[in-house]
C-alpha cells in the first residue's frame, strides 16, 4: 500500500491510500482533502499511520504492544496534531530578545504569525485557529490594533534597542538611516497616504514613507512613518534628534545615502554636533570639483580626497566592477529610449532631465532624437563613487562604514519579501502604524535568527529556516489510565533538528 495525492477539479488535493492487486490499483481509504499545504502535510502523516495500522492488521500475530499503539492512534484526530515549529523557534527568540515583557498574548500571536505565515489579519486568524488552536475574533483583533501603536511602540523600540546594544558589545557609535516607500493598491489618498515619488515605481498609488535606523550589521534600533508626499531629506534631522534623545545616544556617526544629501541637512548636522558619512552625487558637484575628479584617471581600488569646507571632505573611489555595472545600466537605458523613439510613443511632454531621459534633445518643434555625444561623455563617470564626510576617520574607514549601508537595504528587502510588509490591507492610520510595529518586531526576531545561524556556522538559509518551522509538529494525547494529557514533538528531520538545537543552545 502507498499514499497518493490526487488533484481535484476544485484545486484541492485528496490524500488516498492505494493498493495494487493483480496489476490494478484500488482506493483502500480516503484520508481527506484540502487546498492548504499544512493540512495536506497532516493528512499525509495520518495516512502513513493508517497504512501501518492496516498492514499490522494483516499479520497473523499481533503483539499486545502493537494493539496498544493501534488503539492510541485510533484515538487521535486532526486536533491532536498541531504545527509547533513557529512557536518553538520564533517564540523562543521572541522571549530571548525580551519581547515577552510585553504583557499582550495577542501581540505575540500576531508577530509570530507574521514570521511564519505573513498573511492578512483575517488569514492570520484562520492560521492561529487551524494550526495553533487559538481562537481569536477578528473584531477583537481590530480593536487591539487601534490601540497597539500608542500603547506598545515605545516599549517595542526600547526592547529592540537594548538587544541591539547587547549584540554590538554595549556601544553604538555609528548608525545607518534610510527610507523606503510602501504603496497601497487603493487609489484614494488621506492625511497619511499620499501620492509621491515612489521607490517602487508606483508613482500614482498612495503611499507612506518608512524610515529605519539600524546599527552595525543591520540590527534594529528605531523606525518611524511619514506622509507619502514628504521630501525624504526633511526627515533625517527630526528622526535622528528624536531617536538620540529617546535612547540617550551620545552623538553617533550618521551614515545615509545620497537621497538625504542636501546643504540644509549637512548644515543642520554640523550645527547639532553630529559627524556624518553621506553618499555624494558627483555629477552635482561644482565644475571645479568635477574637473578635479575626472583629471585623476583612477584605477581599480584607488581613491582620492578633495577638501570641500573647513572640516568636510569628498572621498571618491573607483572600482572596475562598478564601472561595468554603470556601463551596463547606461546602455540598457539607451536601448529603452531608442525603442520608444522608434515606436513613436516618445513626445515632447516626456522630455525631462530624470533618469536616462537626460540623453534626449529636441530638434525643431517636434523632432526628438538621442544626444549620443552626451551619452558617451557620461562613461567618464562609470565606476566612480563619492562620499561626503566631516569625520576624522581615515578615508578607508569612511568607505568601509558606508558600505555597511547595504544592511539597511537588506532590511527593507527582507521586510518586503520574507515578512511581506506589503500589501498593507489597512486604511486607517492607527492600523497602518500597528501593522508597521508588528513588522518591525518580526524583523528584529528574523535578524536575530540570521545572527544565530551565522554564529553556529549553519548551512541553513534564513528563508529555509522559516520554511522548516511549518512542518515541525506536536502531538497531544491522553493516557488511558491516569487520564493525564501530554504533548510531545514528533521526530524531526536532520535540518529541523539542527535548527531546533541551535535555538535550544542559545535560549
Amino acid at each position: 500500500m502507498f499514499l497518493r495525492k490526487l488533484k481535484n477539479r476544485s484545486g484541492s488535493i485528496s490524500v488516498q491510500i492505494i493498493s495494487k492487486e493483480r496489476g490494478k490499483y484500488k482506493v483502500v481509504k480516503s484520508i481527506g482533502s484540502s487546498s492548504n499545504e499544512q493540512e495536506i502535510q497532516k493528512l499525509v502523516f495520518l495516512g502513513k499511520q493508517e497504512i501501518e495500522r492496516l498492514e499490522a492488521q494483516g499479520k497473523l500475530f499481533v503483539s499486545e504492544n502493537d494493539i496498544v499503539v493501534e488503539q492510541l492512534f485510533e484515538a487521535l484526530g486532526n486536533a491532536s496534531i498541531k504545527t509547533a515549529g513557529p512557536e518553538i523557534i520564533f517564540g523562543k527568540i521572541y522571549d530571548g530578545i525580551g519581547f515577552n515583557e510585553i504583557n499582550e498574548d495577542l501581540f505575540r500571536h500576531l508577530v509570530i504569525a507574521r514570521l511564519a505565515f505573513p498573511l492578512s489579519k483575517l488569514k492570520t486568524i484562520e492560521y492561529l485557529y487551524r494550526f495553533q488552536g487559538v481562537r481569536l475574533d477578528i473584531d477583537a483583533v481590530y480593536r487591539f490594533l487601534d490601540k497597539l501603536n500608542d500603547r506598545l511602540k515605545t516599549q517595542v523600540e526600547q526592547i529592540s534597542f537594548a538587544h541591539t546594544l547587547k549584540v554590538l558589545g554595549g556601544k553604538i557609535s555609528i548608525v545607518f538611516y534610510d527610507m523606503t516607500t510602501l504603496y497601497f493598491e487603493a487609489s484614494d489618498e488621506d492625511d497619511l497616504r499620499k501620492a509621491g515619488f515612489s521607490k517602487d515605481g508606483k508613482h500614482q498609488n498612495p503611499q507612506i514613507f518608512l524610515g529605519l535606523l539600524v546599527g552595525l550589521g543591520g540590527y534594529a534600533i528605531s523606525y518611524d512613518i511619514f506622509e507619502g508626499n514628504i521630501y525624504e531629506g526633511h526627515t533625517l534631522i527630526p528622526f535622528i534628534e528624536k531617536t538620540t534623545a529617546k535612547f540617550n545616544l551620545e552623538k553617533p556617526v550618521i551614515v545615509a545615502d545620497a537621497g538625504l544629501l542636501s546643504n540644509s541637512n549637512i548644515l543642520a548636522l554640523e550645527e547639532k554636533g553630529y559627524q556624518y558619512i553621506i553618499g555624494a552625487r558627483l555629477k552635482n558637484e561644482p565644475e571645479k570639483i568635477k574637473k578635479q575628479i575626472l583629471a585623476k584617471k583612477l584605477i581599480d581600488g584607488q581613491m582620492i580626497k578633495i577638501p570641500k569646507a573647513e572640516k568636510t571632505r569628498l572621498i571618491v573611489t573607483y572600482a572596475n566592477n562598478r564601472a561595468a555595472k554603470d556601463e551596463h545600466n547606461r546602455k540598457r537605458g539607451l536601448q529603452r529610449l531608442e525603442k520608444r523613439i522608434k515606436s513613436g510613443k516618445l513626445t515632447k511632454s516626456n522630455i525631462n532631465n530624470k533618469g536616462y531621459n537626460k540623453y534626449l534633445k529636441m530638434q525643431g518643434d517636434v523632432t526628438i532624437e538621442i544626444d549620443y555625444e552626451k551619452f558617451w561623455k557620461d562613461n567618464a563617470w562609470d565606476g566612480l563613487k563619492g562620499y561626503v564626510t566631516n569625520t576624522e576617520l581615515s578615508d578607508k574607514l569612511v568607505v568601509e562604514n558606508y558600505k555597511n549601508l547595504w544592511h539597511i537595504e537588506k532590511a527593507f528587502r527582507m521586510s518586503k519579501t520574507d515578512l511581506r510588509i506589503r500589501p498593507i490591507y489597512h486604511r486607517l492610520r492607527h492600523r497602518i502604524e500597528a501593522h508597521i510595529c508588528i513588522s518591525f518586531t518580526a524583523y528584529s526576531i528574523y535578524k536575530e535568527l540570521e545572527r544565530l545561524l551565522h554564529t553556529e556556522n549553519s548551512t541553513i538559509s534564513l528563508r529555509k529556516a522559516a520554511e522548516l518551522t511549518h512542518n515541525i509538529y506536536q502531538i497531544t494525547y491522553t493516557l488511558p489510565d491516569s487520564k493525564h494529557t501530554k504533548s510531545k514533538l514528533l521526530k524531526m528531520d536532520d535540518q529541523q533538528a539542527e535548527l531546533y538545537q541551535i535555538i535550544e543552545k542559545n535560549f
